[in-house]
């Protein structure tokens, strides 16, 4: 027994602090108690929820109705009140809430004044064209994007039908065939007949735009005088301006689609003599001096040409030079100081020759290679 081993001994129950004594398990009469006084105060939460909804007309928002509210509850819709809203309540529904507080839709709000011009589009409504544009079926009241194209048919018209169509306008605009002007048979003093043939057959087109009465047989006799000019050739032959050929009431002129491309400006013809007439009778005064302007112009032209030429060159030149300059420089050429030699990369030393006096009775020496002159004084 000697060699048992010593068994450890249980462990011995210790003193405690007086303040950190054990719990000591509720009574029943406590227990009662606290069961009552948290009935107590639900009840009187309970009473306080419902004066505040009996308070929800109250005349305005109070401070002291939130602190009747437990911490972490959040109040009803029905308790926030409607009416008498203060001014300071940023509300888009609320319409002039510092007067009667009342609501209105949302379509009633006014858009500001940068926004008041606007298109409003239903997009659930609308065709995606990938293309970034707008159709004719979802914008038909913008008639200046989606204006009807003239030289299209109509969906409505045959081919025979368009085709009848087309005949007629441009009988219309050349006011031929049915809508040539009628010859009265009983006024034949005030029917307008060709300035060279008297013909009664005159292009009725040409006396509306050019008011000029002549026939389509003695055009082509006549093309010295009723040929049409362009607006270049006006501009050039004529040394006419713009704001000339551009004034109908001085100038009028025809226009008819550009035949170098249809996407261009239409070309503006107009009528030689009646250019002739202007140039030559109102502006220059004779075919002399316009002939005297034209040849100024090109001596001018030509002067200004060869000068743009002239300075270019001499750009060039200078440019040359300097990087001529530059390049000998950079392969040790020398050329840098002045007094070197030119070429020869060492400093220049004169040979004078013999002095020789000139008119004033002065001693003059000139250097045998690069020819400086100085004055010699004996004393």
């Amino acid at each position: 027994m000697a060699n048992e081993r010593p068994a450890t001994p249980p462990p011995q129950p210790t003193t405690t602090i007086s303040n950190n004594l054990p719990r000591s398990p509720l009574t029943p009469e406590q227990v009662k108690r606290i069961e009552i006084n948290r009935l107590k105060a639900k009840a009187l939460r309970d009473q306080r929820e419902a004066e505040a909804q009996r308070q929800n007309s109250a005349p305005s928002l109070k401070r002291s109705d939130s602190s009747t509210l437990a911490a972490g509850q959040k109040r009803a819709h029905s308790a926030i009140p409607t009416s008498n809203v203060p001014a300071t309540l940023r509300d888009g529904r609320n319409k002039d809430a510092g007067k009667n507080g009342g609501f209105r839709p949302l379509d009633e709000i006014q858009p500001a004044r940068n926004f008041t011009k606007y298109v409003e589009y239903d997009f659930s409504k609308m065709t995606d064209t990938k293309g970034g544009f707008l159709t004719a079926e979802d914008d038909p009241h913008n008639k200046a994007l989606y204006a009807p194209n003239a030289e299209e048919k109509p969906a409505h018209m045959t081919l025979k039908e368009w085709e009848r169509h087309q005949l007629l306008r441009s009988l219309r605009d050349r006011k031929e065939g049915p809508f040539e002007p009628g010859l009265s048979v009983l006024k034949k003093d005030e029917n307008k007949v060709c300035r060279e043939c008297e013909s009664l057959e005159i292009d009725w087109k040409w006396e509306e735009i050019f008011s000029c009465a002549v026939c389509n047989t003695c055009k082509d006799k006549y093309p010295e005088k009723y040929s049409l000019l362009t607006k270049t050739e006006a501009r050039e032959d004529y040394l006419l301006t713009d704001p000339e050929l551009k004034d109908e009431e001085l100038l009028p002129h025809l226009e008819r689609p550009n035949p170098h491309k249809s996407t261009w400006n239409n070309m503006m013809l107009f009528l030689r003599y009646q250019v002739e007439e202007y140039a030559l009778g109102k502006k220059w005064g004779s075919a002399e001096a316009l002939d005297e302007e034209f040849n100024r112009r090109e001596k001018d032209k030509k002067r200004r040409k060869e000068d743009k030429f002239k300075s270019k060159l001499q750009e060039l030149k200078k440019k040359t030079r300097v990087d001529a300059y530059r390049r000998s420089r950079k392969a040790g050429g020398g050329g840098g100081e002045f007094g070197d030699e030119i070429g020869r990369g060492g400093k220049h030393t004169h040979t004078w020759g013999r002095a020789v006096e000139n008119e004033e009775g002065i001693g003059v020496k000139t250097c045998v290679e690069c020819g400086m002159e100085v004055e010699e004084l004996e004393f």
